[in-house]
């Protein structure tokens, strides 16, 4: 089914057929109901959209979120909001680009873009996916160390072991480790559900937070801070995981059913981001109900906020609770690294390593410059590489959207699927924006 469906692709906007597809093991591996409700035939498509959200909920959003909220109170809500819209709408393009060509980012730009442009977004690709996992190695690492006591480098070095976590998940199924993934965040939801009934937030404040104001555009501090928030929202290496898991599903290969399968995931994408929306404006509230009303405008590190929680919410449940939720954040955003890099590297390079294998090639990437700073510089250190890793994700996320803005536009790529005007001008837009407002970030990092 696939040769014969890449046959048919050749000649009508790519130049070869489509090689095998990424993570073959489970290509097309679960099954959709073809009659029954239309609830059923949701379910059979809902997982892919939670591994995607996981991305917009991993540590590096944490610090960003805690300093907003902290320094500005409810402010930067609608920052937030407008991140989360913004990725609705890439990841329903992602998710289109894979139901409709078979192919996902990678494989479509391999195919489209010359070798070396190509070798050039892998290179890229791949620097975020590092930058990405040494987030989640550092997020991880401080919640044991704050957990349990357990030395940063320690801690560090103890996250190489999650490879056996993803290898025993990986060997029970897909739908064994969207189960897992959808545990994590229910367990970080439930955590700052907790936190936002303990700090006790004003609703007519959260409310007014999520209207935009003129102040954020207008104070310099306050748009590095947003502008840090989108960057650490909207993540590159999701878009191209996006379009590889969607085609998990047995959808029928018809311009009906694949039209169906577009609705159903990106149904799925957008509840699953609204989980996320939830996760990082709880961190922000919680930032702000808990330390900006008490005068605490400076908490911008992940451990100064687990310390100042108990003090200021007068219970040690809110910083074992913060704790807990950081350790599944760092866990969760692990699992879907893992398969991004895997995707990333069948699709550009066309190479199948063994997923171990891959794994750990990523994690050690990861790990040592983690080991090295941790040893030399400690806690302080860690949290100025975890803003390193946003500002490379930022560097990166431009040249994963233009390449999905242009196939998913482009008639002869998607034939009856290709983008209507009114998202074609509205996703140019979303890419513009991004691209200057990351442009900014990166000038204001290393100049401003």
């Amino acid at each position: 089914m696939a040769s014969e469906n890449a046959s048919m692709d050749k000649g009508k906007g790519w130049r070869r057929s489509s090689e095998q597809p990424t993570l073959q093991e489970v290509y097309r591996t679960m099954k959709v109901p073809k009659t029954g409700s239309w609830f059923r035939k949701f379910l059979a498509f809902a997982g892919p959209g939670y591994l995607v959200a996981v991305g917009y909920m991993d540590p590096g959003n944490w610090a960003t979120d805690l300093a907003g909220g902290s320094a500005f109170g409810y402010t930067l809500l609608s920052v937030i909001l407008l991140s989360n819209l913004m990725a609705i709408l890439l990841q329903a393009l992602a998710g289109k680009l894979g139901i409709v060509t078979g192919r996902d980012l990678a494989q479509a730009c391999r195919d489209h873009y010359s070798r070396p442009v190509a070798m050039g977004l892998w290179f890229l690709c791949e620097l975020a996916i590092a930058a990405c996992d040494l987030a989640e190695v550092i997020g991880a690492a401080i919640a044991l160390n704050l957990l349990f006591g357990i030395p940063l480098l320690y801690g560090v070095m103890i996250t190489v072991f999650d490879v056996m976590l993803i290898l025993f998940l990986q060997n029970k199924g897909f739908r064994y480790i969207e189960a897992f993934v959808i545990a994590l965040i229910a367990t970080i939801g439930v955590c700052f559900g907790v936190e936002m009934y303990l700090s006790q937030p004003g609703v007519g404040e959260i409310l007014g937070g999520f209207v935009p104001s003129a102040e954020i555009v207008k104070n310099p501090e306050m748009l590095y801070i947003a502008i840090g928030i989108l960057g650490a929202t909207v993540m590159p290496h999701n878009l191209y995981l996006h379009s590889s898991i969607v085609q998990t599903r047995q959808f029928e290969q018809t311009s009906k059913g694949k039209r169906e399968a577009i609705r159903f995931a990106t149904l799925d994408s957008t509840i699953a981001l609204f989980f996320a929306l939830f996760i990082n404006a709880a961190i922000l509230i919680l930032s702000a109900a808990a330390f900006h009303k008490s005068g605490i405008t400076n908490v911008a590190e992940i451990g100064d906020a687990y310390q100042l929680l108990t003090p200021v919410l007068g219970t040690t449940i809110g910083s074992i609770l913060f704790g807990v939720a950081l350790l599944a954040s760092g866990q969760n955003s692990t699992l879907t690294g893992t398969l991004a890099g895997q995707i990333v590297m069948e699709g550009f390079l066309n190479i199948r390593l063994q997923p171990w294998l891959r794994r750990l090639i990523t994690r050690l990437i990861a790990i040592i410059p983690a080991v090295i700073v941790t040893a030399i510089y400690g806690e302080s250190g860690t949290a100025k590489l975890l803003i390193l890793s946003q500002v490379i994700l930022s560097l990166q996320l431009s040249f994963a959207v233009v390449p999905l803005v242009q196939f998913t536009s482009d008639k002869l790529k998607m034939g009856e699927f290709a983008n209507p005007l009114w998202v074609k001008v509205l996703a140019w837009f979303v890419a513009v924006v991004i691209m200057g407002l990351n442009a900014y970030l990166l000038y204001r990092t290393f100049f401003g």
